[in-house]
């Protein structure tokens, strides 16, 4: 069953089972943080991917946060993805799993639900799944901060990274990421009674607003497209009293690593404008950019599979958010991204599925695999002790 014309045609049976499971998946909420919906999560996981792998997840718990892990002795490739979604416990209420024709909506739908359903039925098309790993973790929407040292591991220990974050919503592979930073900047200053004395203050509302201005000078969307945008803001206490502290989260994205360091830099060296206030920044670098020059074999190899598909068009686009492939790029592992589910509007009530899309795309995914999981790799590593 190794002819991708072959892998299309039984994906396409599959197609209303793989809709099934997708609207079971979207209704098993992952909301950050949310340790029972977490476990719920994983363990449905974990028994669809011991279907077809024929081998049960290693849990890995960091932080009480469940990540699953299906290493290979020989990992020729890994399969990445996650889990956790964006959205607050209770979303699905409001917002249920809805087909409309070829669409499929709610939380989750397509960053990266559909994208899982899609890897666990390739995988029941490829014939040897024993250099296959797979892992699937649970905190990638807010940082990745457990989860990156087993992301380093297993891509160190893999020939090639096959990322299941969504596709453009035309259908496009990912083959550059931005990289990204996040910063929180703490203000402190003096409280004082805000009508009686508030000259005896030192305002962290006003400073942080100095600060905000500051930022702004530094992105160069126009030229190299560095973003630095302030976000999150808290200060004060009450409405009658000189704000004593404040808080301030920014994010910044940047296509080289040159550019994330600038700006590093640049917020490390920001002062206070007003006497007496202080500041410290806390954060920094989380993701160095994903390189197109790291995915080119590995598209090229995309855009030969495709052509015996039928898929016209496909191209490598340059995406701007980050994900967990940046940390596998970043280690010179060859990685492709963007190979889950076609469609968008990820993190907004819009979010959406091409349902009509899945069958090309789990074949084009699973034509991929058996093709990576046949190439012999020199240094092996054992996975002995992997938890």
């Amino acid at each position: 069953m190794d002819h991708p014309r072959s892998l299309l045609n039984v994906a396409e049976r599959l197609h209303t089972d793989m809709v099934d499971r997708l609207g079971t998946l979207v209704a098993r909420e992952s909301a950050p943080g949310s340790l029972p919906h977490l476990e719920s999560c994983a363990d449905l996981l974990a028994r669809w991917g011991q279907e077809v792998l024929g081998r049960p997840a290693r849990r890995v718990v960091v932080d009480g946060l469940p990540h699953l892990l299906w290493p290979a002795v020989d990992q020729r490739v890994l399969l990445l993805g996650h889990f956790d979604t964006v959205f607050p416990v209770g979303t699905i209420g409001s917002r249920p799993f809805t087909v409309s024709g070829d669409v499929a909506t709610g939380p989750g739908v397509c960053d990266m639900k559909a994208g899982i359903v899609q890897m666990f039925t390739a995988l029941r098309l490829v014939g040897d799944t024993s250099t296959v790993g797979v892992l699937l973790t649970c905190d990638e929407e807010s940082g990745s901060v457990t989860s990156r040292p087993l992301i380093e591991r297993e891509a160190r220990r893999s020939g090639a990274v096959l990322v299941l974050e969504a596709a453009t919503p035309d259908g496009h592979v990912k083959v550059a990421r931005k990289g990204g930073s996040v910063y929180r900047l703490i203000v402190s200053g003096r409280a004082a009674h805000a009508g009686v004395e508030p000259q005896r203050g030192v305002n962290a509302t006003v400073e942080v607003a100095h600060q905000v201005l500051s930022l702004g000078a530094l992105g160069a969307a126009d030229s190299g497209g560095t973003s630095v945008t302030p976000t999150l803001l808290s200060a004060g206490t009450t409405t009658n009293t000189v704000p004593e502290r404040a808080s301030l989260a920014v994010d910044v994205r940047a296509w080289t690593a040159d550019e994330l360091e600038r700006v590093d830099n640049a917020i490390r060296e920001l002062v206070p404008v007003l006497p007496e206030a202080t500041l410290d920044v806390q954060g920094g670098i989380n993701r160095y950019p994903m390189s197109a020059e790291l995915s080119r074999p590995l598209l090229e190899l995309a855009q030969a599979i495709a052509g015996q598909l039928g898929i016209t068009g496909l191209v490598g686009a340059y995406a701007a958010g980050a994900s967990d492939g940046n940390f596998t790029a970043a280690l010179g592992v060859p990685t492709l991204d963007g190979l889950g589910a076609v469609g968008g509007g990820a993190h907004s009530a819009e979010e959406y599925v091409c349902l009509d899309r899945m069958p090309e795309r789990t074949a084009l995914l699973a034509g991929l695999v058996e093709a990576l999981s046949t190439v012999e790799r020199s240094g092996r590593r054992s996975i002995d002790g992997i938890p």
